[in-house]
């Protein structure tokens, strides 16, 4: 091979890998969730954050302090996931953590000042995704995909046991 061959060619005409021919929409939409993370991460890099920070952010900035138990339950990732995260944005100056006066065993995480000011930039990065995103679509279009992603949703979430509104 000269390296401009493609590494391999789908038998099939449909060009779906054989073993994705019984989840041709799966296979779709795995891919689109790919190139929508990686076009989320160049975005997102733009205001020093990694992809996935900018969900604990937005709960934040619409709960204000929480406990991290409520917070790491909220977003439905691994406990040690969202600790990580925690630890890079508090290193950041982007979020605090101090004991709950309620109950000092708990910790709670708020937005710093720098951290309040995050907001314009994710929400400037997430308007260019959208824009980006659904491109050549027009408002039924786009009024049908986000009836159909709410579907496929609340199928899987079903699936997962995790359909609260939280994890949305």
């Amino acid at each position: 091979m000269s390296g401009t061959e493609p590494f391999c060619t789908h038998p099939a005409t449909d060009g779906l890998p054989s073993a994705a021919r019984g989840g041709p929409a799966s296979h779709a939409l795995s891919r689109v969730a790919r190139l929508h993370r990686i076009a989320a991460a160049r975005l997102l890099k733009e205001a020093d954050l990694y992809p996935g920070q900018e969900f604990l952010m937005m709960a934040l900035w619409d709960c204000g302090p929480v406990r991290q138990s409520a917070l790491i339950q909220s977003l439905g990732l691994d406990p040690s996931t969202v600790t990580k995260m925690l630890q890079r944005l508090e290193q950041c100056g982007h979020v605090r953590r101090r004991p709950d006066p309620d109950d000092r065993r708990a910790v709670l995480v708020e937005p710093t000042e720098e951290g309040e000011a995050l907001r314009a930039r994710v929400e400037a990065a997430w308007a260019a995704l959208e824009a980006r995103t659904l491109a050549g679509l027009d408002a039924d279009d786009r009024a049908q995909l986000t009836r159909l992603l709410a579907r496929l949703e609340e199928n899987l979430c079903g699936e997962a046991g995790e359909c609260g509104p939280e994890n949305r």
